[in-house]
């Protein structure tokens, strides 16, 4: 069951001057970085209140962790998913798996969430998360 937003995704260029922006100006709190495997930084998470998110990475940085080909940033194509909290993820991906909706098989995330993916009839990506108890999200 969807229980509310959990975050929205962007991917920029600069991602030292989204997270001054974000945070130093709009007030939303530095909640924790994402590393890759070289323990570089290449995203962050901010905390918007209430168990929601924003979620920024580093265009080139996802590329080398998830592959894409994205070329550049331009006005509106910084948008990467929207993502609801879901609780009992495996049943409500059966539920919807039912309705005809293909989902991917639920995995763990950088993050320790669980996550499985849809798209909405347009094409955009959908994230369903479930927080564990080694969610980063709920470490504070």
């Amino acid at each position: 069951m969807i229980r509310q937003v959990a975050h929205t995704c962007f991917y920029t260029d600069q991602l030292d001057t989204m997270k001054e922006f974000y945070a130093e100006k709009l007030g939303l709190r530095y909640a924790f970085p994402m590393k890759n495997p070289e323990d570089k930084i290449f995203g962050i998470y901010l905390d918007a209140g209430n168990s929601t998110f924003i979620e920024i990475f580093d265009r080139e940085g996802a590329q080398k962790m998830w592959g894409g080909e994205d070329t550049s940033i331009t006005r509106g194509t910084s948008y990467r998913h929207l993502c609801f909290e879901v609780t009992g993820l495996n049943d409500y991906r059966a539920e919807l798996v039912k309705k005809g909706i293909p989902v991917t098989e639920p995995t763990v995330g950088l993050d320790g969430s669980r996550q499985a993916w849809i798209t909405d009839p347009d094409g955009n990506p959908i994230e369903l998360m479930e927080y564990t108890h080694k969610s980063e999200q709920l470490a504070r």
